[in-house]
């Protein structure tokens, strides 16, 4: 399985541990937890990276999947952000399909992770490792923008500022953060469908279809 390594917060490249440093290192951000991308999808593939999210990291970490996917869509891209001594603390999926509201593709990342980590963050496109104040206040004040249900619990979503090219949505499941981000920023429109998420470490539908790896899987801060 040819994997690649870079940082989670700026997409850029980083140093393994050595003699001086027991931590990855990106020039820019300093000790992170480097992001691992796998360049092909399959049944294999999928499981893999499952059996080693599972096997490491302080608490059961899931690989938030939409299940059934909506019509037309595939599984595109997973990767996730760890190393051998933090274990693994946050996964991405990748998925493609017809965007619902304009003609031409669209592009869904899932994001789970632990406080801290910027995987979210970056491919968001907002500064910080984390959703800023604003969100929290969008938490305290209005309802929720959009809906799913992860492992057939109703979670809400608020929308954060973002990138203009994408949207962006973000809540919390199984107190992890959880980022549902879209591009382009009409694909959004997908969350209407109140999409219902699987966690593919628990097991990996045999129906489940894959496309060409998604590019916004590398894609810089």
């Amino acid at each position: 399985m040819g994997i690649s390594v870079t940082c989670p917060r700026c997409g850029g490249p980083v140093r393994p541990p050595d003699l001086m440093h027991s931590d990855w290192r990106c020039l820019l951000d300093g000790s992170i937890v480097p992001l691992h991308v796998a360049e092909h999808i399959d049944t294999a593939i999928v499981g893999s990276v499952a059996s080693r999210i599972q096997s490491t990291g302080p608490r059961r970490l899931p690989m938030w999947c939409p299940w059934p996917l909506p019509v037309g869509w595939t599984m595109t891209g997973v990767g996730w952000a760890g190393d051998d001594h933090r274990g693994v603390l946050a996964s991405v999926v990748a998925c493609s399909g017809p965007c619902p509201v304009e003609h031409g593709p669209a592009d869904l990342l899932l994001v789970a992770e632990e406080p801290g980590v910027g995987l979210g963050a970056r491919y968001a496109g907002i500064p910080g490792p984390d959703p800023g104040p604003h969100l929290l206040e969008e938490v305290r004040d209005t309802p929720a923008h959009a809906r799913v249900h992860a492992d057939g619990w109703p979670t809400p979503l608020w929308s954060s500022e973002s990138a203009p090219d994408r949207s962006v949505y973000v809540g919390e499941a199984r107190g992890l953060w959880l980022y549902i981000i879209s591009w382009p920023s009409a694909a959004g429109y997908v969350l209407a469908e109140e999409l219902h998420l699987h966690d593919l470490g628990e097991s990996v539908p045999s129906q489940l279809a894959y496309g060409a790896p998604s590019p916004y899987l590398h894609g810089k801060a």
